[in-house]
């Protein structure tokens, strides 16, 4: 047989694998997605799912009831707290430009907080939720004003000594972000979008909306089935309020899993948010991602993304000295609003990942258990290569 004769058939067959790949693919999301549209009456969900560095994109429903347009890998959602891990990335790249310290304390940077119970815990404190019990969120007396938000953290009265109780807290890596931004001597908005997003080529990602990309911008459906957006309000840049789209997420994932192709800089603040602090019964606490060694139960994930986890304190365990987390472990973030949810996670030993977006809060638990069917096949069949 001839070169050419042979180099046809093995072509063919390549793209005969391809084909069946895709065709495999599409029914394992489509069996852990659909179900999820019907019981929970989803509007609309974007999937993106990488393997091997190729991103495929599966697309469910409407971005609005209203005209009936539907979602696509392009539709933006809001994140919720998976805007967290962006945060994280700013602040690690503050860490690598020596701008700031993950040791200093608030008082550094603010100098009101000076004296205060809370200025006794330290950047990575407010970074991992370990700075003493600071809620979920602001009570509603805390306006979205900074001389209330001075006054709330310079008059809060720790439950714990910072570093010996994890609270999962907006307040607390929003103070995070807010602190990052302030050692950079910029509002962390424009760091995000001017200098992260960029590199990272997310293109159709914001904080704040554009008028050009909002026909784009899908419409959350609250527990009364109405129309919302999320409002701005204090700390809502950093701790819930980046839009993206499936597209533009599954590049931030391929960025986790291989950060080789980013400049030294943002390749290291990456890495920086793939560090373990702090160990949380079954789960290990970085900046932003939360890390399971791989591989790992779909039990273990659901009881780290239980609501014993973000709405209790639990007891912590610092990880001396702290840990680069090995290509063996499984990171994920989940993330809502009061008309949106999201779910992203992602394995760099098996080069997989997943996000998961839609335009309803609905349970985490069903989230995490499709996530997890869909990952579980990929790393199956990557086995079995």
């Amino acid at each position: 047989m001839s070169l050419p004769s042979r180099l046809a058939i093995a072509i063919a067959a390549c793209c005969c694998t391809s084909v069946a790949f895709a065709a495999d693919l599409r029914t394992v999301v489509d069996q852990a997605i659909q179900p999820l549209l019907k019981k929970y009456d989803v509007p609309g969900i974007a999937v993106a799912i990488t393997v091997d560095g190729k991103p495929s994109y599966f697309s469910y429903g409407v971005a609005s009831r209203q005209d009936g347009t539907p979602v696509s890998e392009n539709t933006l959602f809001e994140l919720g707290s998976v805007s967290k891990t962006f945060t994280a990335t700013m602040a690690a790249y503050a860490l690598v430009q020596g701008k700031l310290s993950l040791d200093d304390h608030p008082g550094r940077y603010m100098p009101q907080l000076k004296g205060s119970a809370l200025d006794q815990a330290t950047v990575l404190n407010f970074g991992t939720y370990t700075a003493g019990g600071l809620p979920l969120q602001f009570p509603e007396a805390v306006s979205n004003d900074e001389q209330h938000m001075l006054s709330y953290f310079r008059n809060f009265k720790p439950k714990a000594t910072p570093g010996q109780m994890r609270q999962y807290s907006n307040p607390s890596l929003g103070m995070f972000g807010h602190l990052a931004g302030l050692a950079l001597k910029e509002a962390p908005a424009d760091v995000i979008e001017k200098q992260i997003l960029p590199r990272l080529g997310m293109q159709h990602t914001y904080i704040r909306m554009p008028q050009s990309a909002l026909p784009d911008y899908a419409w959350g459906y609250n527990d009364g089935n109405k129309p919302t957006r999320m409002r701005d309000d204090l700390f809502s840049v950093e701790a819930y309020g980046v839009r993206s789209s499936s597209a533009d997420m599954i590049r931030y994932v391929q960025a986790q899993i291989d950060p080789g192709q980013l400049d030294a800089t943002l390749r290291r603040a990456i890495e920086g948010t793939h560090v373990g602090y702090f160990r949380i019964r079954g789960m290990v606490q970085g900046l932003g991602w939360e890390q399971y060694a791989y591989p790992v139960a779909l039990e273990q994930l659901q009881d780290g993304n239980s609501n014993t986890m973000s709405r209790q304190l639990n007891p912590a365990t610092r990880l001396t000295p702290p840990v680069q987390a090995p290509a063996a472990t499984w990171f994920n973030k989940t993330g809502a609003t009061n008309g949106f949810s999201s779910y992203v996670a992602f394995v760099p030993e098996k080069k997989i990942g997943i996000v998961i977006l839609a335009n309803r809060n609905y349970p985490i638990p069903a989230r995490i258990q499709a996530a997890y069917r869909i990952l579980s096949q990929l790393a199956d069949q990557s086995t079995r290569k």
